[in-house]
């Protein structure tokens, strides 16, 4: 027997190679590969229970990620890469659903190299040094697709953002930009932005008054109102942005504001994680604590489950 042979006879028994698994014989190159592709190792079922389990009310993000994702990630060929925005008030989970997705797209999480995160005042504080940014993120997003096309981007506080800066890295977010020795339509990029949740809380607000249940919502209630928030208010990096005016985004999701239930949900969650055990009483005083909108019906929590964990020590 030769020893290619040899070799695939004992893959199953070094335990090499599994049964039903999509990679298989690729999983042992990895384990001798530094490889971009081997970094990227998607669990679709841990980040939907993850997403199911601990981001509270939020029903049209765990719908829309999940899929787009999955879509994402099985097709072999993307005609274009993945371009997520997520919008919503303070405190929803827009964080927490980023930090999932990249805990769960690749293997070292947020210690991958192919991961990047960019803060407008960390990376681009000062305004008259916008042309010089331009050129410099244009040329990190080339650089690092160059190196491995596999790559997350994720643009924090775009509401932040120097408008007209986001718009250099057009090119590489539709499907004829070029970047060679990799195939950077595999990339994907995610826009995190408090633009826009006054429209959605207002349209929360607004379905509720006319007896919508919160969970009857469905994207296009709020699709139009969004888009419109960002992209005429010169306050946020997507002002006037040919992101939106091309239709680059392909998930436009939006972080629906909380109400005092799920508020609930997130401080049994925090003193859970903490390793301590609460009283409903002092669930409810916690939940009670939080300021809510409009004041006379105290429906929405206007911080969402942002100030929880800093209340929790005055009530146990």
């Amino acid at each position: 027997m030769g020893r290619g042979r040899v070799l695939l006879a004992l893959l199953p028994l070094l335990g090499l190679v599994r049964s039903g698994a999509p990679w298989g014989l690729s999983s042992w190159q990895c384990s001798f590969s530094a490889s971009c592709e081997c970094d990227f190792r998607p669990d679709l079922p841990g980040l939907e229970c993850d997403l199911a389990l601990n981001l509270f009310g939020q029903h049209l993000v765990r719908q829309l990620v999940v899929k787009g994702v999955r879509e994402f990630v099985q097709n072999p060929a993307p005609v274009k890469p993945l371009v997520m925005s997520f919008h919503g008030w303070t405190g929803t989970g827009k964080t927490y659903t980023s930090s999932l997705l990249i805990h769960y797209l690749f293997r070292a999480g947020h210690l991958s190299p192919y991961v990047h995160q960019f803060s407008p005042v960390v990376h681009f504080p000062h305004a008259e040094h916008l042309e010089q940014y331009k050129k410099d993120l244009k040329s990190w997003i080339q650089g690092n697709l160059t190196h491995c096309g596999r790559s997350l981007f994720l643009f924090d506080e775009m509401d932040k953002m120097h408008p007209g800066l986001i718009d250099v890295i057009i090119p590489f977010l539709g499907p004829s930009w070029v970047v060679y020795g990799t195939n950077y339509r595999k990339a994907i990029f995610i826009f995190v932005s408090n633009a826009g949740g006054e429209q959605i809380n207002q349209m929360t607000l607004d379905l509720w008054r006319n007896r919508k249940d919160r969970e009857e919502i469905v994207l296009q209630d709020l699709e139009v109102s969004i888009l419109e928030g960002v992209f005429e208010n010169p306050q946020n990096g997507f002002w006037k942005s040919g992101i939106i005016e091309q239709h680059l985004i392909d998930l436009l999701v939006p972080f629906l504001p909380l109400k005092q239930h799920h508020v609930k949900q997130c401080v049994a969650n925090e003193i859970a994680s903490q390793g301590l055990q609460a009283s409903p009483d002092v669930i409810q005083a916690v939940a009670e604590s939080i300021p809510y909108f409009p004041e006379e019906a105290r429906v929405f929590s206007s911080t969402g489950c942002k100030t929880v964990a800093s209340r929790i020590p005055f009530f146990l």
